[in-house]
């Protein structure tokens, strides 16, 4: 703790006074009208109270923010859309570096490429680049925000057929913990690169990413479900048929209560089902073919249609408002053995509450094609990447939503790969942080020494 600090999760009032001289964005602290708001995440089982909250409205904005953290010896959280379901986007009496209103997009439709700012979400990218026909690969909700998920390696409806997002990730501004910026690319800095490809928040803050886009504007998506006590039946099916698919089919399998509103039958409404969303990216006449082995399961509902590719990103935002009570674990699964079948189906039939989940993203396909060292994400052997979520909106409900996620967990772990994608995973521990990592975190390791050797940037997946 140097002299720029009073006291631990206090800041001198010279040095709020420098830091607001040097700033465009707003800043809050305890007591200021906004503060709540400002402080508030996307987990609401997440509380914690810093003594700044800074929104950082330009890169100039953080490289003083970064600055002043250091040299006030406070702990630094960085916040891009707030979903993280720990909330290492806020910290207790230190400082958060919001960079929400850092929220541009540029899209060079001749050169397929986009520069998006670390604060964007992931519909500011989708409405941008699909006015060209293009598009990004990144989650399954669009208030995600582009840095945390891009950090973590990125999965979703398009992983299939065009990889991870970082498998898309051209280049990156970063301001590092010397307040230096820097841009990553394959020429520059190329080590950085390799390690902000799937090696979370460890590094410095990401100011600016650059995608690659592909050619896409409509796909043929949508929910299939079918009754719960056939879920054994589905998986074992879906385990077998979706990896042998064409890679324009992607599906994520799921556990879910339907939700009692439109478009949903209401025979149907709060039942508790399984089922698969469906992302068909090829030629529209060739949804069909591609979908009749699923149809010729006879579904209960069959909601695949033609659509727009933001409306697919989108459609789940209603159902996962900010605010609720989340409680996830993950894993990495290569294969689903009958035994697992039954332990899912078991599982699966007890959700706790009418949000909480779980669902299977593919990580086959386009992202099989690297080699597990090509980046920082290193489970490129995984078929799927399971997430278990406990969700709700009731506060008195979160022992509960903990209880079943955990339990859930810990029956499927030993048939998992070991490690976990951390976008998905609470604070677990550093054994866990390194089994996701694999023999890539000696890499990450000598990387962080070079670009943070204090580990400023430690309110993360932390590798240290």
């Amino acid at each position: 703790m140097t002299d720029d600090s009073t006291a631990a999760g206090t800041l001198a009032p010279e040095v709020l006074e420098r830091l607001r001289s040097q700033v465009r964005g707003q800043m809050y602290q305890s007591g200021d009208p906004g503060y709540d708001e400002a402080r508030a995440v996307y987990n609401a089982m997440i509380d914690k109270r810093p003594a700044l909250v800074l929104q950082c409205h330009d890169v100039a904005d953080v490289i003083a923010g970064v600055n002043t953290a250091r040299d006030a010896g406070m702990d630094l959280a960085i916040r891009g859309g707030g979903h993280n379901g720990p909330g290492l986007g806020t910290v207790e009496g230190g400082i958060v570096l919001d960079l929400a209103p850092m929220n541009g997009v540029r899209v060079d439709p001749a050169a397929a490429y986009a520069v998006v700012e670390g604060g964007a979400r992931w519909g500011d990218v989708d409405h941008a680049a699909h006015a060209f026909g293009l598009a990004c690969p990144s989650g399954i909700i669009s208030t995600t925000g582009v840095g945390g998920l891009t950090l973590g390696g990125g999965l979703g409806h398009l992983s299939r057929k065009f990889g991870l997002t970082i498998d898309n990730l051209l280049a990156a501004d970063v301001v590092l913990a010397d307040g230096s910026f820097v841009t990553a690319d394959p020429e520059n800095h190329p080590d950085l690169l390799w390690a902000l490809r799937g090696g979370g928040g460890n590094f410095g803050v990401v100011t600016s990413f650059t995608f690659r886009l592909h050619p896409l504007d409509m796909v043929v998506a949508g929910p299939m479900l079918w009754p719960l006590d056939r879920a054994a039946e589905l998986l074992r099916w879906y385990r077998d048929f979706l990896p042998s698919a064409p890679e324009d089919l992607n599906g994520f399998f799921a556990f879910l209560t339907v939700p009692p509103v439109p478009p949903f039958p209401e025979e149907l409404h709060l039942q508790k089902m399984c089922g698969v969303v469906w992302c068909w990216t090829g030629p529209a006449e060739d949804a069909e073919a591609a979908l009749s082995p699923a149809r010729a399961l006879q579904p209960a509902l069959d909601g695949v249609q033609p659509m727009p590719y933001p409306v697919l990103q989108s459609a789940f935002d209603g159902l996962y408002p900010p605010g609720d009570q989340w409680y996830w674990r993950a894993d990495f699964i290569r294969e689903i053995p009958d035994d697992a079948v039954e332990l899912h189906a078991q599982y699966g039939s007890s959700l706790p509450t009418a949000q909480s989940t779980m669902h299977l993203y593919p990580i086959d396909g386009a992202a099989h094609r690297p080699d597990r060292t090509d980046t920082a994400f290193s489970y490129r052997e995984a078929t799927w990447g399971m997430v278990i979520a406990g969700v709700d909106s009731d506060p008195a409900k979160a022992a509960e939503l903990r209880e079943w996620a955990v339990d859930y967990w810990d029956a499927i772990h030993p048939h998992s790969l070991g490690g976990a994608y951390v976008n998905m995973m609470m604070e677990e521990g550093q054994d866990r942080v390194r089994a996701s990592y694999r023999e890539n975190y000696d890499r990450l390791l000598t990387v962080k020494r070079r670009y943070d050797p204090d580990n400023l940037f430690r309110i993360n997946q932390n590798i240290h």
